[in-house]
C-alpha cells in the first residue's frame, strides 16, 4: 500500500521506490446517479515546461492523441462507461525518457459532452488517482478525491513533477467549470 495523500500533499516517488524508471498513473471513478445517461469521463496528460505551458499541442495526451511525440507518455485507451472496479483509465509514464524541458505532467479528468448532458463532478463518486510502479505493480501513492464539485465538468486530479534529480507526485484536486477546454487553455493548448 502506497502513501495516501490529501489535497495538496506530495510524496517523493524516488524515495518510495529507489531506482524507479516507469509508472502507471491509474484514474478511476463511479457515477453516483442512475439517470439512464452514460457518463464518459476522460483522463488526459499535459507535459508542461517551467512556465506551466505545454511544449506543443502534441504534448497533450488524450483519447485522440494517445502518445506524446517522444513516446514517454502513453494513454492506454478510452473507457466509455467507468464501470467496474479499479482503474478506469491508465496512462503510462517512462520517467527516464521524459524530455528534460518537461517540468510537470498534469493529469486532468473531464466529463465528455458535460454541458449538453447536464453532467458534473457532483454526480461522480469514488474518484481517485494512483501512481503504480510499472516494475512489480506496487502502488506508490494514492489520492482519493472527496470534494463535492457540483458545477465542475473537469478536474486536475494530480501531477508528477521534477524536484532536482527526483520525481514527486502531488495531489491537486482543482475543479474547472469550463471543462477540458478551460484546462487546455490554462496550460497553453490551442483548441
Amino acid at each position: 500500500m502506497g502513501v495516501s495523500l490529501s489535497k495538496g500533499g506530495n510524496v517523493s516517488l524516488s524515495k518510495e521506490a529507489p531506482g524507479l524508471t516507469a509508472v502507471l498513473v491509474g484514474l478511476g471513478w463511479d457515477v453516483r446517479t442512475t439517470t439512464g445517461t452514460d457518463y464518459d469521463l476522460d483522463a488526459s496528460a499535459l507535459l508542461v515546461n517551467e512556465s506551466g505551458k505545454v511544449l506543443s499541442d502534441r504534448h497533450f495526451v488524450f483519447f485522440n492523441n494517445l502518445k506524446s511525440p517522444d513516446g514517454s507518455v502513453e494513454h492506454t485507451g478510452d473507457n466509455l462507461t467507468g464501470e467496474g472496479e479499479g482503474d478506469d483509465e491508465v496512462i503510462k509514464v517512462n520517467l527516464t525518457t521524459v524530455p528534460a524541458d518537461v517540468a510537470r505532467i498534469i493529469f486532468p479528468v473531464s466529463i465528455h459532452d458535460a454541458e449538453n448532458r447536464g453532467h458534473s463532478f457532483g454526480q461522480v463518486r469514488g474518484a481517485f488517482i494512483r501512481v503504480v510502479n510499472q516494475a512489480g505493480g506496487s502502488e506508490l501513492a494514492r489520492y482519493d478525491l472527496s470534494e463535492d464539485a457540483a458545477t465542475e465538468t473537469a478536474m486536475v486530479f494530480g501531477e508528477l513533477y521534477r524536484s532536482g534529480a527526483e520525481w514527486k507526485f502531488r495531489a491537486v484536486g482543482q475543479g474547472y467549470a469550463s471543462g477540458l477546454a478551460g484546462i487546455a487553455a490554462d496550460f497553453g493548448v490551442n483548441v
